[in-house]
Formats: structure tokens, sequence, C-alpha cells
């Protein structure tokens, strides 16, 4: 049995607030879901997520946006470079046509079959809108930003994960993660992420042996990590000592997120992955359920630095 089950979230670092918040909620219509601070370290700065209006897992697309700090990264190799979210068929000409007048340049392309259209953030990073014929998923309809069920966004479609030495990375997903190679191409492969009802997620790589080395810290313009769901506790610790077992040893002990809970591991590609499950309480843990996204909340454990962390966030108009 198959101990992950699609995506939870992708996280990753970008530059500006502003930018970011509007390129995600006024472009490309997702729902503010959670408007937190980075719980490791002491860096006030935001971590910002966005899906649908209730939060679901696998719709999460989570960032940190690093300008205020002053941190910025190098995309490369041996990183994960793009990220993909999931359309309708058909609905790749009205996402061109949408972006490009919202200053946003964007083109059409194809890979492994599907009709794709490829952006990118304004810190950089690639992005691709991907028409899934197999996603039985509800589009993220947003009236409020003119978006209908017929071309709406429905959630992660996946990430693909640039690689030197694509061989150790392949077993990995393979042997390890227990995904399914699907097709390939000259530049790399496809893996499908195991789900209950039919093709929605995958992993694609991408061999890269000219770029350089990319950066693995939280740094603005890189992609950090790519959350997988296992469901619940026991299927992560039980996903941890199967890959432990199998020499894999570079896997973090949990940690608490306060509405779910994480262990990290670098993949032999070099890729962050993050193995992930929701608590019960979810989003509402510390908002109301109807009201989440709403206001700026922090962990407990940064409750005596509210003040100094809120005076040092980067301004921003939510």
């Amino acid at each position: 049995m198959a101990l992950v089950s699609g995506y939870h979230h992708l996280t990753m670092s970008t530059h500006g607030v502003q930018e970011d918040y509007d390129f995600y909620t006024r472009a490309l219509g997702l729902y503010s879901v959670k408007r937190t601070v980075l719980f490791d370290g002491v860096l006030p700065v935001y971590h910002l997520y966005y899906g649908s209006r209730h939060g679901d897992a696998s719709t999460i697309i989570t960032t940190f946006p690093f300008k205020k700090p002053g941190i910025f990264g190098r995309r490369g190799t041996n990183q994960t470079r793009t990220i993909m979210q999931a359309i309708p068929v058909g609905a790749a000409e009205f996402w061109l046509d949408r972006l490009n007048k919202r200053g946003i340049p964007a083109v059409k392309g194809e890979r492994f079959g599907l009709t794709r259209v490829m952006f990118a953030h304004p810190c950089g990073i690639p992005h691709e809108l991907v028409e899934n014929p197999d996603d039985p998923r509800k589009p993220i309809v947003n009236e409020a930003q003119g978006t209908t069920a017929q071309v709406a966004i429905k959630g992660i479609y996946g990430g693909a994960v640039a690689v030197m030495d694509a061989g150790p990375m392949e077993e990995f997903l393979d042997i390890g993660m227990q995904f399914r190679r699907e097709g390939t191409d000259p530049n790399g492969s496809m893996w499908i992420v195991p789900q209950d009802d039919g093709l929605r997620s995958v992993i694609e790589l991408v061999t890269d042996r000219d770029s350089p080395q990319g950066t693995w810290t939280l740094a603005g313009g890189t992609v950090h990590h790519l959350a997988f769901n296992t469901g619940n506790e026991e299927n992560q610790i039980a996903l941890k000592a199967r890959l432990e077992g199998m020499g894999y040893t570079d896997v973090s002990e949990q940690k608490d997120r306060m509405y779910f809970k994480s262990m990290y591991m670098r993949s032999p590609g070099g890729a962050m992955f993050e193995l992930a499950w929701t608590v019960p309480e979810g989003w509402a843990k510390d908002e109301p359920a109807d009201a989440i996204g709403k206001s700026l909340v922090f962990p407990p454990w940064f409750a005596d630095r509210r003040a100094e962390m809120e005076a040092g966030l980067e301004a921003a108009s939510f």
C-alpha cells in the first residue's frame, strides 16, 4: 500500500510580499489560507499560504518573501525548478490571455502530451498551468477575481526537479517513495504520485548537467521543498522507517507546523521533500474556520516576541 497520497503543499522563497500576494490571489485567483511567520529561527519573515477557500490539502502553495532580509538564492540544477498547477482541459487560452494582459509574460507549450501555460512568479521562479484530463477535483472558483468553473485552477499538479544525474533520483522515486514512472522524453521522465482517484499529480525530472548547483537554503527566488501527503501520523512514521531502512537516513524528526506535522529529507537529486499530514483542527486551530487567512497569527512560542516581529515584517496591504 502506498504511504503517500498526492501532494500536501509546495513551498518556495520569493522576494517582495506585496507582489507575491497579488500574484497568487489576484492574478491566479487563489484564496489567502493563512498569514503567519517563519517558524524556524528568529528572522521576521512572513509565511503566506494560498489555495482553495477551505485550504484543502493538494491545493496549497506557501511562500516566504525574503526581500526585506535581503537573502536571495540561485536557481540551478539539483533543485526543484518549476511549480505546476492543474487547470481544466481547454483553459490554457484563457490563462494565456489573462496573464499576458496583466503584464505576466506567458507562452503555451507541451510536455508528456499535456498542454501547459508557462510563465514566472515576479521573483523569477518558473510556473506552469497544466491541462490535466484526469483531475477529478473541483476548480477553485474565485468570482471576485474573475475565474469560473471552466477555467479556474484545481490545485497542485506537481513540481519539476532538475538533476545532474537522473539515475539515483529515479531509483529513490521508484523504490523509496513508491511512485510510478509514466513516461520519458529526451529531457527526463515523469513520475506519478500515488493517488486513490486517478492521475492527479506528478514529479517531472529534468536532466541538467550545465547549470550551476542551485541554492538549498531558504533564499529568495528559489523553490524550497515539495510536500507530500501521508494522510496521518502512522503513514508518516512508516515511510520514514522505510526510507531509513533503505539507507536514506537524512529524514528529520517530526516538526510541529501548527496546522500539520512534518518531516523533511534531502532527496538524492538534491530537492528537499517533506512528508506531511494535517492535524484534526487544520487551519482553524488559531482562526475561525470561516475566516482563515484573514488575520496575522503567530505560533505560541513567539507570543513574547510578537510586537518585535511585527515591527520587523515587510509592509504590505492584504
